[in-house]
């Protein structure tokens, strides 16, 4: 990756980036999207017109960070009825504005009426890349990635490095470690530390965890 440092921002560069994660990171699968923002603020640094958010389930919320944007790239988990693990890359007009019969995302925020309303406002980004992931579990309450799904945000972030690299976001490879308080993620929620204080499965159903849904004694 260290040729993205050198790479140069073109004439015809966006002014502002944003980088959205969307998704839940309690519902498993449901938190490529946020995971695959976590990784890239943890291990890379880009320029001032660069922003990383944690888009979660904020739904309607996120439609000043679209109207911001010049240039918009999102990470989330798309059923795309493909294989689990599988990337797919949807561009500008391909992705989708409006609510149809099925959700392209797999959350209940509704994002496309998000992109749907930035785009009736006028203030809609000139670029937008759409990086998915089919997931393989949703269903799965204080669960984390699964292995295919997790192993797949390596070539999502490479993926999404080469164009905000384009885009002229000037990534390098971070130097210090990242403070904590400037996470996108609260360090409880971050992967290393959620995925290591689960409880087992004989400590927890699957469908809840006592982390977030405290049992009740009978």
């Amino acid at each position: 990756m260290d040729h993205l440092r050198d790479t140069a921002r073109a004439p015809d560069a966006p002014g502002r980036i944003v980088v959205l994660g969307i998704g839940n990171l309690l519902w498993a699968d449901e938190g490529f999207g946020v995971r695959c923002v976590e990784a890239l603020q943890r291990d890379w640094e880009f320029a001032p017109h660069v922003s990383l958010i944690d888009g979660g389930t904020q739904g309607l919320y996120l439609i000043q960070h679209v109207q911001e944007a010049d240039a918009l790239l999102i990470f989330d988990a798309v059923d795309y009825g493909l294989a689990p693990g599988t990337l797919r890359e949807v561009r500008d007009d391909e992705v989708p504005r409006f609510m149809g019969a099925k959700k392209m995302s797999l959350h209940q925020t509704g994002f496309q009426e998000v992109l749907s309303l930035a785009q009736f406002t006028g203030k809609y980004p000139a670029q937008v890349l759409l990086i998915g992931c089919q997931p393989q579990e949703l269903e799965d309450y204080g669960g984390s990635l699964r292995p295919v799904v997790k192993a797949a945000m390596g070539e999502a972030l490479t993926r999404g490095l080469a164009e905000l690299a384009r885009w002229g976001a000037q990534p390098r490879q971070r130097q210090a470690p990242l403070a904590p308080r400037d996470a996108v993620t609260l360090d409880e929620l971050a992967l290393a530390a959620y995925e290591a204080q689960r409880p087992g499965a004989d400590a927890a159903c699957r469908i809840g965890d006592e982390r977030f849904l405290p049992r009740t004694e009978a």
